[in-house]
């Protein structure tokens, strides 16, 4: 073998052919590139808030689109028009909103209003029968080692959760001007989503003409896996949410608990986080059936348990499938991190985002594996037929 005469063929002897010298350049570059950014970021505003504007009208005009888009291609396939379906559909939309307004806010509104009213007598009455249990001078050493009063913590909190409620339902004009960004991109997401809906099939063929040819079956098979794992779990999750929604609003009628409706409605709500939703969501439901008797908690534990085994045995094995592939361990340290990070927006998105970035690390990994001789092929074994 010839030996290295010059200062060229050392570096590529050392460098350029040891794989673990590359990947230790390979970072540093990157690491290079992430101190830049960070010291010029101010160019990088404008675009910040340009994302800021868009992101909320297309998150809610994609969450729209993926309920809606099954139903305009199915009257597609009945030879309907895809502009005649949207339009009605609209048409189906605002009446289904106005009905809402109209009967079944100001019944909410009621059962809201009223609940914020009796938060302080629901505390006192956790607190009396936690003394009972405890012990009333253990309870007031709790209470005065940490300076802490729950009662009128919670009678400050009630009033000031009594004021915005009487504010936004009596003022609506001032509401609006306080969530402008709201709604504007509610206003904004019909536009957005009946151009989406009309020429929505024809996106994926434009984003492809901006890709090398010889990316482009790849990048293709990556947007579909991506749209099919986005479009199930909305679809899926969203539901399975109402399912559980209805399931709990009949079962708290049935044993007679006070503010059904919104407590079916706030369950409802918080099952679109998978695991973590209906834990909180039956806190309330707990302390209302603690608050009214030893036999309405009875009641309402049988009530949840049975729609919980309803959900996780029938309904979102038949909705969900196993299409996502994610463990619940792994959903769950997802949607903590998510939530750490971003907020409610980051855990109402942060299993979607996972399922997504599962897809392209999973194909970016074939890809590495397939032009890297570092995941060579095992050999295939002779079969032995004796």
């Amino acid at each position: 073998m010839k030996s290295p005469t010059n200062w060229s063929d050392r570096f590529r002897l050392f460098f350029l052919n040891n794989r673990f010298v590359l990947v230790l350049l390979v970072l540093l570059l990157i690491g290079l590139n992430i101190m830049v950014f960070t010291k010029v970021s101010f160019i990088f505003l404008p675009f910040i808030a340009l994302i800021k504007s868009v992101l909320l009208p297309l998150l809610l005009t994609g969450v729209v689109f993926y309920l809606l888009n099954p139903i305009v291609d199915y009257m597609e396939s009945k030879k309907v028009k895809r502009v005649y379906s949207i339009l009605v559909l609209y048409l189906l939309i605002i009446g289904i909103i106005t009905l809402l307004f109209v009967i079944v806010v100001p019944f909410i509104r009621g059962q809201v209003e009223s609940l914020i009213q009796n938060v302080p007598r629901y505390s006192r009455e956790v607190q009396l029968q936690f003394e009972r249990l405890i012990g009333s001078g253990y309870f007031a050493q709790i209470q005065q080692s940490i300076n802490f009063d729950a009662v009128s913590y919670i009678e400050k909190m009630t009033g000031r959760l009594t004021a915005i409620v009487n504010n936004a339902w009596t003022s609506i004009g001032a509401f609006v001007g306080a969530v402008t960004e709201v709604i504007l991109a509610i206003v904004t997401v019909p536009f957005i989503l009946f151009y989406l809906l009309k020429d929505g099939k024809q996106l994926p063929q434009f984003i492809l003409k901006f890709v090398p040819t010889s990316l482009r079956g790849q990048t293709y098979t990556v947007m579909t896996e991506m749209n099919n794992q986005i479009s199930s779990y909305i679809r899926g999750q969203i539901i399975v949410s109402f399912c559980i929604g209805v399931l709990l609003y009949f079962g708290y009628l049935i044993i007679g608990l006070d503010y059904s409706l919104v407590l079916a409605i706030f369950a409802a709500s918080t099952s679109i986080v998978p695991y973590l939703g209906p834990a909180i969501a039956i806190t309330p439901a707990l302390i209302i059936a603690i608050v009214t008797s030893p036999i309405m908690l009875l009641k309402m534990i049988v009530v949840w348990t049975i729609v919980q085994l309803i959900e996780g045995k029938f309904i979102s094995p038949q909705i969900m499938g196993k299409n996502l592939h994610i463990h619940p361990i792994t959903i769950i340290f997802v949607i903590l991190t998510a939530g750490k990070l971003f907020g409610i927006l980051g855990i109402i998105l942060a299993v979607p985002g996972y399922a997504v970035l599962k897809v392209i690390v999973t194909h970016l990994f074939h890809w590495f594996q397939n032009r890297s001789s570092l995941y060579e092929q095992p050999a295939e074994q002779p079969i032995d037929r004796t």
